[in-house]
């Protein structure tokens, strides 16, 4: 399967870049693609009170509507993570808005949250039935969660994200609420004390009792002083985990590409360096007990290892697959399996934070 993504990778890449992905989730949504599950015990892990085959997931905006997560779960990964979902149905920012900075193994998006609403995603969810009533997986499936975010017009949007939460809840292994999106003018400003506060008061709330995990996923574009009052936030709110990080504003100066003054967010190889710095500095800051989850530039196994080492119980990607296509998760897996048995570690969680 990689052999025939790179044949076809010239093709993808003269396709518009979002074109290229709607026609990625075609294929997925086919069933063309066979499933192929690197297994191995030592990845198995558990986290927030669930348990994962293994710690690599999908990240939040590949599957913004919840169509292909089984598929994406047979590509190898332990959990998928749906959205960015909003109360209502909206169509984001202006097209062209997603571009491939190739040179840099980059992407930069301005997207604006742009997906079918939640209640659409929901009704697929619950048409699939990915989770057994005790939340167990079924088949060894892996895990779903649910990505929730605020409509760009709300007047209220720690409303929004109370409602999405509301909504998910029933059908989700777990919920991110996703306050550090760039591309929707004045959400990151939820990240400051204050409103996360509120914020994740009323969502951790708003789940009616039930017993499910609640990350908040926050940008890597925060001072100091933001680092300690969201660390000092999540430890007081009770919420299960912290999410590090989302796309960049920031653009380094080693940018080749011509498309790097793109408005937007940042992502891919340039991000590898800032997300796992901005990870080491979490997990210095919450202590060693309150999971983190490490996303940002993770493009092979010695990425993810060095997440993990670094304090990271479960690690995502999106972008990597842009350039290496969809045999990617389980070459991760191999490497990471490997890594944990060069360095004499019996399974994931040992070696969480094995660097601090």
């Amino acid at each position: 399967m990689p052999h025939a993504f790179h044949l076809a990778r010239p093709l993808i890449f003269r396709m518009d870049a979002e074109r290229a992905h709607r026609a990625t989730i075609s294929v997925l949504k086919s069933g063309l693609l066979p499933a192929r599950r690197f297994v191995d015990p030592a990845l198995e892990t558990n986290v927030a009170g669930l348990s994962f085959l293994n710690p690599l997931g999908m990240a939040a905006g590949f599957d913004k509507n919840a169509e292909v997560p089984g598929a994406l779960l047979g590509l190898g990964f332990g959990f998928v993570e749906v959205g960015t979902l909003t109360p209502r149905a909206q169509e984001g920012n202006p097209k062209p808005r997603i571009f491939r900075l190739k040179a840099d193994r980059a992407v930069i998006n301005r997207l604006g949250f742009n997906n079918d609403g939640i209640d659409r995603a929901i009704k697929r969810l619950r048409r699939r039935a990915y989770r057994a009533p005790g939340g167990e997986m079924i088949g060894g499936r892996g895990r779903i969660g649910v990505n929730v975010g605020a409509n760009k017009h709300s007047s209220d949007r720690i409303a929004d994200y109370v409602m999405g939460v509301e909504k998910a809840a029933g059908v989700a292994d777990y919920l991110t609420v996703n306050i550090s999106s760039p591309n929707t003018p004045g959400l990151r400003e939820l990240q400051s004390r204050d409103a996360l506060s509120e914020l994740l008061t009323r969502t951790l709330a708003a789940r009616g009792g039930r017993d499910i995990p609640l990350f908040v996923k926050v940008a890597p574009d925060l001072s100091d002083g933001d680092v300690a009052d969201i660390a000092d936030v999540a430890r007081q709110s009770g919420v299960s985990g912290i999410i590090i990080s989302n796309t960049t504003t920031d653009r380094p100066a080693h940018l080749k590409s011509r498309q790097r003054e793109e408005e937007g967010g940042l992502s891919g190889r340039p991000l590898t360096a800032p997300a796992l710095a901005r990870l080491k500095e979490f997990r210095q800051a919450v202590g060693p007990d309150l999971p983190l989850i490490g996303v940002g530039g993770i493009s092979n196994a010695d990425d993810a290892y060095a997440r993990i080492r670094a304090g990271a119980s479960l690690i995502q990607l999106y972008t990597a697959m842009v350039y290496e296509g969809p045999g990617l998760p389980n070459r991760i897996l191999k490497g990471l399996a490997a890594h944990l048995k060069a360095d004499g570690f019996q399974c994931v969680a040992d070696a969480v934070g094995a660097d601090l």
